[in-house]
């Protein structure tokens, strides 16, 4: 049943990829573990990193999984009125980087948050030359990078499994041109003087 999908090979490969298909191991339509609020979870197939302890085992070899094109996505996506939040994960987003860049692109233009989970870190692909990288990192809002730690795990962590990975804001990171952490937004309830 496998498919066969063009991936890069890294953040430094050379090989193309499909600008419109995603290799996916999954979707899922209603997610809360994924990033805050209700999502729908994009997880594609294929994974460069292999992390010991990987949660998500089944979507690390690249064959295997099934296809879907980016305007399948979106319609499955714009059937839940509900969900106005989506996470590109996997497997490696960066390692399908066109296609994943291609559906942030058209999430944004339709209003959606999106966030983005990678193994690589955030320096890596800012530098990297590979096609898709920017796009996709210019079209997401949040990314949690860096390779799961089976040592560092922790249940403690909000939207990563490791304490070595970073929840990064990305729009403030380009605008003060340096690494700037995400954090849930907060607000107080005042309780009105008749309860």
């Amino acid at each position: 049943m496998g498919a066969s999908v063009k991936h890069d090979q890294g953040p430094e490969g050379q090989a193309g990829c499909e600008h419109e298909t995603l290799n996916l191991y999954g979707t899922v339509l209603d997610s809360i573990v994924d990033g805050p609020g209700l999502r729908y979870s994009v997880f594609v197939q294929g994974c460069t990193h292999a992390c010991p302890g990987c949660h998500n085992p089944e979507s690390q070899p690249f064959e295997g999984g099934y296809t879907m094109t980016v305007s399948e996505i979106m319609s499955d996506i714009r059937a839940n009125p509900l969900c106005r939040n989506i996470t590109i994960t996997g497997g490696e987003p960066f390692d399908q980087a066109c296609a994943c860049a291609a559906l942030a692109r058209m999430l944004k233009h339709e209003g959606y948050g999106v966030w983005a989970y990678t193994g690589y870190l955030f320096e890596d692909l800012s530098q990297s030359t590979r096609e898709g990288v920017d796009d996709l990192l210019e079209h997401i809002d949040v990314l949690v990078d860096g390779p799961f730690v089976e040592s560092l795990k922790s249940l403690e962590l909000d939207w990563r499994g490791s304490s070595n990975q970073r929840v990064i804001d990305m729009a403030r990171t380009r605008e003060m041109g340096r690494v700037v952490e995400w954090h849930q937004p907060s607000f107080d309830l005042e309780v009105p003087p008749s309860w």
